[in-house]
This record gives structure tokens, sequence and C-alpha cells, in this order.
């Protein structure tokens, strides 16, 4: 059996939840209404804890923050009403592996659960979508920056190519690609290659 734990305020879903997962392999082993309830047992805490963002004290992507890092031994999802981005990615990069609004289905539940308990990172369909779309939001805002020569230029190193071989392909001197790639460096505040195309695919340098 796969414990599960509930950290939830509202009554009628600790139960919907409850009752969703009778009769599985998912053993329900602690149901809460707080954070605060939570905070002295987080390290004696196993398997998968299914998180509401927005909690009476602590908000529920603060807990997340407090439990991953005093137990390795637990998995956390967000099941919440809320898809504003500032809950979603707050909550992601404290240590959430997955978010689904309370909107999915029992099914869809159940699925994201077991997606977990194999490694993946389940989430809502639209909560996906903004995951991605932000991705886009911030190689379009790093290149914004570049000129259009710069941009062939970064293109030219993010497909392997070397100085030499980006001066040829652009028909430029190899001196002025190394005065592009400075510059690019200097847009892009970063010191090397790795870190720049780090930037242009949305992952911090």
């Amino acid at each position: 059996m796969i414990q599960v734990t509930i950290i939830e305020d509202n009554k009628t879903y600790q139960q919907t939840l409850q009752n969703l997962l009778a009769d599985t392999d998912f053993q329900v082993t602690g149901i809460y209404s707080s954070a605060e309830e939570v905070l002295g047992k987080a390290d004696k805490l196993r398997g998968i804890i299914i998180i509401d963002i927005q909690l009476p004290g602590m908000n529920g992507d603060k807990l997340v923050r407090y439990i991953t890092e005093r137990n390795s031994q637990v998995q956390c999802i967000i099941c919440s009403l809320y898809d504003d981005d500032e809950f979603i990615f707050s909550a992601l990069k404290n240590g959430a592996l997955g978010y689904l609004l309370k909107d999915s289905t029992g099914d869809q539940i159940i699925g994201a659960l077991r997606e977990l308990q194999h490694g993946g990172s389940p989430m809502s369909p639209f909560i996906a979508r903004r995951v991605i779309q932000s991705f886009r939001e911030t190689r379009q805002d790093v290149t914004e920056v570049l000129t259009h020569r710069e941009k062939e230029v970064l293109d030219y190193i993010a497909r392997g190519l070397i100085y030499k071989q980006i001066a040829d392909e652009l028909s430029l001197s190899y001196e002025t690609v190394k005065q592009h790639i400075k510059k690019i460096y200097q847009k892009l505040h970063v010191e090397n290659k790795v870190q720049a195309l780090n930037k242009l695919r949305g992952r911090e340098s």
C-alpha cells in the first residue's frame, strides 16, 4: 500500500479524496486541515502528500518546501482551485512534483498519483500549458535584447559550430564572430557558451 497524507482545509474535499482512494492501493494515513498541524511531523511522513495551495496560516507552497527540506522520503503534489502563475511556479520551485486542479476527475487524480509514484510529474492540462508558455516567454525575453546577426550567431553556437565554421556560414571574419559573441555574453549577462545556451533554453545560468 502507498501511504497518502492529505493536507486540505475543506472538509468536503477531504472526504472526497478519502472516498476516492478507498479500495485502491493508496492508503490515507493522515488528514490535516492546516500546515501548522504537520510542522512537527514532517520527518515522519511517507509516500505521497496531497497539499492544497491556499491553507489557513502557512500556504501550501511554503509547506512543500518545509517538508521536502526535512524529508526525502515523500513526494508532494498540489491539488488546488488556484491556477495563478504565482501559486503554480512558487509550488514547483519549492519542491512540488505535480500540480492538479480540483476540477480534475477521480480517474485523473488517481492516474496522477500513480504517475507520481512511477517517477512522473503530473499536471492538469491547463497547468502544463502555463509552464510551457512560461519557458517560451523566457526564451523570447532573452533573445529580444540581441540583434538579428547576434541571434544568428547564437543559433549556430547552439548547433555546435565553432567560431571558424560560423564565420564561414555567415561570410564574416573570425574576429567579427568573436566580437559578436562577446556582445552576446555581455547582453545576456553570462560568461561563457554554456551559460548563454542555458539562458537560450530557458534555464538558469
